[in-house]
């Protein structure tokens, strides 16, 4: 039996007696296994990229060669190709974040040659005991490496992961004549080249054409959110089958879902800082057509794999055309419709700038990192907390580019300097973040485009084969309705402005302390549960607050109204309050002056029991929590005559770290006050993925 009639018959064992192999598919494989090539393979979502590196890797265990390592980006993407596996016989096993408990037993079986395929993240490559102990157990062993989503090794891919950067250096340790696949679906002619000089000139491409045939696309202009809000209910119970509505955000993810299940929809939020079992939970109930739709960022997107997909609607913009081809990937993969639907409005433009902005870790933070990590001599993260303002996220960044760079290593969770010179690569920064902004301007292009919308997505992609679809909604006209009735749009605005939020009471003080406290906060001196009437800059009453600060003007009388609304009607704190205070500021009166109307309307009475007694930078301008609660633990002082002995309400405009609403009622409890509730208008807008 020749290698591709082994090929057809490894691949009649997993999908069955009629099951065939598309074009490219075989060309691949043999390439790897016969050629021992490096192979590019650049192929629509849902081609079955997958199939081509387990076959080729059952062909080489048959031959007695060494286990395939799989570098692969997301868990969820892991979860599918380990179902994958399984069907092709293939023994496969993984190591990431999420089962730790199994790694000694994944070195031992790998050590015993009882696994055929290994599966990381990119991110197990900077890990010392991966390096050292699983990679070890592989050396002159590895009988064929893969790299899936490669688009992720390129600056100019829409996804691109720093620790991809790994992989280079990694291949050059592999020995001589070690064959390599490197998959993706999303990849136009400048990241190829940028891949074929990571991975090796010799590179062989096998590419095929990038449109899906079974997808119809539409876009809806609808600026306001509560229009989209309006139109998701209308229209989502009539799509075929189940689905995904992503959303850029993790805060809109949380709010379309409680706006669609209080209509009866069936749906569930999905994002990244969801615990892994409950995330596998979720997709099992979405391939199980449990819920009509998961509303996601993309934390649910490559390699999710669910083939009667019906439907993907995107509540906002992605950040390009690529991306967006990638997301929609997911739908009508064995089915000969799937609707597509992309939504845009006011707010996508604010939303992919931050995204930008935030991409790269700033020069000035990554000297102000390397400094500190110079003068220490081993910090963790909490000690540079403790020392630069920034942000645990931000941290995080400079950290990965600084160690990626190789200016630091890590032992032990511990940073130190490394011997090597260092200068952050300015032109390339420059580079991608032009780029970023060339690729926000195309997607842009897409949404008011006359043109057939795959034919747009597929030239995007540099496809040769990109033409008309004959079906899009340019193409062949609307296939759903682009508005919701009065009725519904209605509901909706009501819906956004009862988004409140809670805020959850500080118990602890940041790893360090500020101003003599540290650990716990004592039980009768910590604030009781608050509310906040809206998100910042939401589409409820997020932006009438913005739009005030923003001016320092008075609080408009409706959001005076709301708040009282929302303390007696659904709030209800118990024990009621019997008074009003509010946090000072130097600068405006803007919130005691709302305050005290609001307490006018509570028929309650105000008290300027606290007053300000230093000026310092404002909250929003500190990074992280030490910085935060050191900024605020002197800047306040309570007036014992102006306190009173029952329940408050402590008002302020936007909380973010809760810092001053914990210190501010640490004050009013040492005091004499009772219990303390604090209430905003606003919370601050919370992250991504």
């Amino acid at each position: 039996m020749n290698t591709r009639e082994r090929c057809q018959s490894i691949l009649e064992q997993g999908l069955g007696p009629h099951a065939r192999f598309r074009k490219g598919q075989p060309e691949a494989i043999l390439a790897a296994v016969d050629d021992r090539a490096r192979v590019l393979v650049v192929q629509r979502t849902g081609w079955g990229k997958s199939l081509v590196y387990f076959i080729a890797t059952r062909i080489q265990r048959d031959r007695g060669l060494g286990p395939t390592l799989l570098i692969s980006p997301l868990l969820s993407l892991m979860r599918d190709q380990l179902l994958m596996a399984d069907r092709i016989g293939i023994r496969a096993r993984t190591i990431n974040s999420a089962n730790v408990p199994e790694w000694d037993d994944v070195e031992r079986a790998l050590g015993a040659g009882e696994v055929d395929l290994l599966l990381v993240s990119p991110e197990r490559l900077g890990n010392e005991r991966f390096r050292e102990r699983t990679l070890g157990l592989m050396d002159h062993a590895v009988g064929l490496f893969v790299v899936d989503e490669a688009h992720c090794i390129s600056d100019w891919g829409h996804d691109f992961r720093p620790d991809y950067r790994r992989i280079g250096r990694l291949i050059q340790r592999l020995p001589p004549g070690i064959p390599l696949l490197a998959t993706t679906a999303t990849a136009n002619n400048r990241v190829i080249a940028d891949i074929s000089e990571q991975l090796g000139e010799d590179l062989v491409s096998i590419r095929g054409p990038l449109t899906r045939e079974s997808l119809r696309l539409q876009v809806i202009e609808l600026p306001d959110q509560a229009q989209r809000l309006a139109w998701l209910a209308a229209n989502l119970p009539q799509l075929p089958g189940s689905g995904i509505v992503y959303c850029l955000t993790v805060a809109d993810c949380e709010r379309v879902t409680e706006w669609l299940a209080g209509r009866g929809i069936a749906v569930a939020a999905y994002y990244g800082p969801l615990e892994t079992d409950k995330r596998e939970a979720l997709e099992d109930r979405l391939r199980r057509n449990e819920v009509k739709a998961l509303v996601a960022t993309v934390a649910l997107g490559m390699g999710f794999d669910k083939p009667d997909l019906g439907f993907v609607i995107h509540f906002q913009r992605p950040p390009s055309a690529i991306a967006y081809y990638q997301q929609i990937g997911r739908a009508g993969r064995e089915l000969e419709n799937a609707a597509v639907v992309l939504l845009h409005g006011c707010e996508d433009d604010e939303i992919a700038e931050y995204f930008i902005r935030t991409a790269f870790p700033r020069e000035d933070d990554l000297r102000s990192v390397l400094l500190e990590i110079e003068r220490g001599e081993g910090l963790g993260r909490g000690d540079l907390a403790a020392r630069i303002n920034l942000s645990g996220g931000q941290i995080d960044k400079c950290l990965k580019a600084l160690e990626l760079d190789e200016a630091i290593f890590k032992d032990r969770h511990r940073y130190f300097r490394s011997t090597n010179p260092w200068s952050p690569d300015r032109q390339r920064i420059a580079n991608v973040i032009r780029q970023r902004r060339f690729e926000l301007a195309r997607i842009r292009a897409f949404t008011h485009t006359e043109d057939c919308l795959m034919q747009f997505l597929a030239a995007e992609l540099d496809d040769p084969a990109a033409e008309p679809c004959g079906r899009c909604a340019n193409c062949a006209g609307d296939f759903v309705s682009r508005a919701a009735g009065e009725d519904i749009l209605l509901e909706a605005i009501a819906f956004l402005r009862r988004s409140f939020r809670s805020i959850e009471p500080r118990k602890r003080w940041p790893v360090g302390g500020a101003g003599g406290h540290s650990g716990h906060i004592p039980v009768e001196l910590q604030a009781a549960e608050g509310r906040a009437l809206s998100i910042y800059r939401d589409a409820g009453w997020g932006h009438l607050v913005a739009s005030a600060k923003y001016r320092e003007d008075r609080f408009d009388q409706s959001l005076v109204d709301a708040a009282a609304q929302l303390v007696l009607d659904v709030w209800r704190p118990d024990p009621r309050p019997n008074w009003v205070t509010a946090i000072p500021s130097l600068r405006t009166n803007l919130v005691p002056e709302f305050a005290q109307r609001l307490a006018h309307s509570l028929r309650l009475p105000y008290h300027e029991s606290i007053v300000k007694v230093h000026e310092r930078p404002p909250q929003k301008e500190m990074e992280n929590s030490v910085q935060q609660a050191r900024n605020v633990i002197d800047a306040f002082e309570a007036r014992p005559e102006a306190v009173a002995e029952g329940p408050v309400l402590l008002v302020d405009d936007v909380v973010d770290s809760r810092w001053s609403m914990t210190v501010c009622a640490m004050l009013l409890r040492q005091a004499g006050s009772g219990p303390v509730y604090p209430l905003a208008l606003a919370v601050a807008a919370q992250g991504a993925t």
